[in-house]
Order: C-alpha cells, then structure tokens, then sequence
C-alpha cells in the first residue's frame, strides 16, 4: 500500500507593513525607473492599480517634473481621490498642472465634503472661475458648504447621506434602497427624518436586517442622537466622536432640519491634523516639508525673530552682573546649566498641559489641583537635582559656596519652569489663544531669565 503524500505547508507568512500599504520602496524604484527610460505604459501599469492614498504618497515623494509627468500618463484615468489626499503645497501644484477644466472634472468625481475642501484650497479668483464651469446643483453644493466657517463641522460634513420618512416600515426603507435611487457609496445608519426634515432618530443596517418588513421604523430606531450644528468646531466633532465612540452622526442647521453627516473616517483625518498642527505650532513652524527653500526659511523666520528677542533680553540680565562673572569665572561655566535643565523641565510641564487641554481633561474645575500637583512635582525634581548639581559643582570646581549657589538655582529655576509651563498654556487659554502656538517663547524666555537672575544676583550676594 502506498504511502499517502506528505500534505504541503500551506500556512503563509502574515503581510508585513510595507506589504499593507502597498507603495513599496521597490515600487517607487521601478516608477522612477520607468519614467527615467519613458516607458509611459509599464508607469500606468503600476500606477493606476494603487489605492488613492498610496498614488498620493507617490506623488509627495517625486519631484515636480516627475508629478507633472505623473499626471499626463495617467491622464483620464487620474483617480479624483489622490487630490483631497496630497499635502496641501503638492496639492496646490498638482491642481495647477491640471488646470481649471481638469479640477472642475475631478470635483464631479469626489463626495460633496472633499469637493468643498479642494474648492476651498483655491484663489478667490481662481474658485469664481471653477463654479462657473461646474454644473448648477454641484455649484450650489460647493457654495453652501463654503458659506460655513473654515474649520466647521459644515465644511466637514457630506450631503450623501440616506434618509426616510419617519412613517414608513422597514419592508418600505428596503424597497426604497432597491429602487435603483443613488445612494452613498459607503453607509452605515439610516436617518429618520419627521415632515420638517428633522431628525427624530436613526436606524443601523443591521438593526434594519434583524427585523420582518412590517415594522415601523419607529420601534426599531436609535433617539438618543447626537446632533451637531454647522458652525461646531471640528476639533469639538473630533472630541464628540471620541468620548461617545460615534461612527457617524448627523449635521443640523439653525433651524433644525438634517443637512449632511459626519462619519468616522473623516474624523480621524481631523484628529490627526489637529494633532500636527499643535506639534508644529510648539516649535513655531508650519508643515513646509515640501516647500521650496526660500518659502520654507520665510515660515520659519519669524518664531526666530521672536526667539533672538528673548535671547537679547536674557542677555541683558547677564550684562548686569559682568562684573561677578569676572572675578569668578566659574560661573559663566555654569550658567548654561541652570538655563537649560530649567528649559527641558519647563517642556515636559508645557508638553503635558497642552494636550491635556486639547483632551479636555484640564478645565476650570481641576486648574487648581493641577497646578498644585506640577508645583510639588516641580519643588521634589528641584531639591533632588540642586544636590546633584551642587555637588558636581563642589567637586568640579572645589568651591563649597559654587556648589551652594548653583543648588539653590537649580531648585529656584526648576520650580519656576514647573509653574510657568502649566500658567503660561492656561492663560492663554483662557484669553482664547491657541496655547500651542505660543506657548514655548514665552516659557523659554522666562526659564532663562529668571535662571540667569537668580543665580547671579545669588553669586553676587555671596561672593562678593
């Protein structure tokens, strides 16, 4: 009898990340090589199976001759997706090699929200232009969406959405959706709507799957909603979602009535913007990866103008005491020590309480509690460093009343970073300044400062 065949290994490997995302190294080599030999074919045959997202990371990671290139192979195959994915700096190019007809096509591919924001991105002029070209009713979707607040859960929201009577069954919604009517792409909850186009509840599909046709949508539907007005802030829409574990919800006018919804993923866009911006705005820039060199040194400029000022201010306070540090000149060796640990103390404060108010977590209600508990965190950090600076000093420069000096500045310093990172990003809170944008000037400034003074006018007192 034969013996039976050994039974194969079928087990795969799990995909690697890269794998995921579908725009590998290797992939962009072979497009870029491709391009180099003007092989336009083997280009459009790699490139147009990507997803839209990993077409728009090939078009950040090219240079501009290669986008525009880019743009002409594809041609009317371009996804209209890649555009509201790109960075915004490529995005603007990308939207100029393509002009004005080619824009205007591409908005007629997109849902209403991303065409709102493309249309946004553009020169006033440039936009009359564009709703000239496009048809009346895309014209007067882009134009109400524009009429909301930048940054507004108007702007943010999509008019596809699926919505019923409040008086029908669940036999009469199905029916309804197998009527050939254009529905979303995607949808995930039904909204029921009373005879003013008011949102009386919602209904998951798969509460909808669950039941016989004769029930009423009514018994079957979710009024506990969470309805969101145009002119909300994204940043408040992102929180809503995140504290109530929302995959969608539904966009109401003054009045009232449902005139769009928001839906989970584009959320997620706007915690990840949101969370950009506030890291760039901590070191005073903006995101200028792909400008060119000059543009980018402008976007920088000013923070720096900014911080030289305070500089020149921290030196001021060092020219007073010129006289200490000539007659002992240990001290200009130790100076940078007390700026800096009060510095990166300061930071760590700063860093913890601007997201802790991005969260919501730091209110008026535990500002207090809060700033007690930095300044406990900030007088135990600053005794047990004074000793080790102390004693560094002592044993470096072999002068007890050094090390004594040094101490009491660290220890000073370092309670004083801990208390302005926290007060520096509540204040401005509170006088409705974004306290990422600012924050860090003002808390180097007053590290150094207070840093340089004390310990000075300490050597001063003591040594002379």
């Amino acid at each position: 009898m034969a013996e039976p065949a050994p039974i194969e290994d079928t087990e795969q490997e799990p995909p690697q990340a890269e794998e995921m995302f579908g725009l590998s190294r290797e992939l962009v080599e072979d497009i870029l090589a491709a391009l180099a030999a003007g092989q336009d074919d083997r280009v459009r045959e790699l490139i147009l199976p990507l997803h839209y997202a990993d077409a728009a990371d090939l078009f950040e990671r090219v240079d501009s001759e290669d986008r525009r290139r880019l743009l002409g192979i594809m041609g009317p195959e371009f996804d209209a997706e890649i555009l509201p994915a790109l960075n915004e700096d490529v995005q603007e190019e990308v939207i100029e090699f393509m002009g004005l007809a080619g824009v205007a096509a591409a908005i007629g591919d997109l849902d209403s929200d991303d065409a709102v924001h493309l249309a946004g991105q553009l020169e006033d002029e440039d936009r009359e232009k564009l709703m000239e070209s496009l048809p009346s009713d895309e014209r007067a979707i882009i134009e109400q969406g524009l009429s909301y607040p930048e940054y507004s859960a108007g702007r943010l929201m999509q008019r596809e959405m699926v919505t019923v009577p409040a008086h029908w069954t669940v036999g009469e919604a199905i029916d309804f959706f197998r009527t050939g009517v254009e529905l979303p792409e995607d949808f995930y909850k039904i909204f029921v709507l009373d005879a003013d186009q008011r949102p009386k509840g919602m209904v998951k599909l798969s509460a909808l799957l669950r039941v016989q046709r004769p029930t009423p949508l009514l018994d079957i539907m979710d009024e506990d909603m969470h309805l969101i007005p145009t002119d909300m802030d994204q940043e408040e829409v992102a929180f809503l979602f995140r504290q109530q574990d929302l995959i969608a919800a539904p966009v109401v006018d003054a009045s009232g009535r449902l005139v769009g919804r928001i839906t989970v993923d584009d959320v997620v866009d706007v915690i990840d913007e949101e969370a950009e911006d506030d890291m760039l705005a901590l070191a005073g820039v903006s995101d200028d990866f792909y400008r060119d060199i000059l543009d980018t040194a402008k976007s920088r400029f000013t923070w720096l103008l900014v911080n030289l000022g305070t500089a020149f201010c921290a030196s001021m306070i060092i020219s007073l005491f010129h006289g200490t540090i000539e007659k002992v000149v240990a001290l200009a060796a130790l100076m940078p020590v007390v700026a800096s640990i009060g510095g990166n103390a300061g930071t760590q404060t700063l860093t913890v309480t601007v997201r802790a108010l991005a969260m919501k977590e730091l209110t008026g209600t535990n500002a207090r509690r809060a700033v007690g508990k930095e300044a406990l965190v900030a007088l135990l950090n600053g005794l047990t460093f004074a000793v080790l600076a102390g004693g560094a000093a002592w044993v470096l420069f072999g002068e007890q009343d050094i090390g004594l000096i040094i101490a009491a500045a660290v220890a000073i310093n370092l309670l004083n970073a801990g208390l302005v990172g926290i007060l520096i990003p509540l204040g401005l809170n509170r006088l409705a300044i974004d306290p990422a944008v600012s924050s860090s000037v003002f808390l180097t400034a007053a590290t150094d400062m207070v840093g340089f003074l004390v310990f000075l006018g300490l050597a001063t007192l003591v040594l002379l």
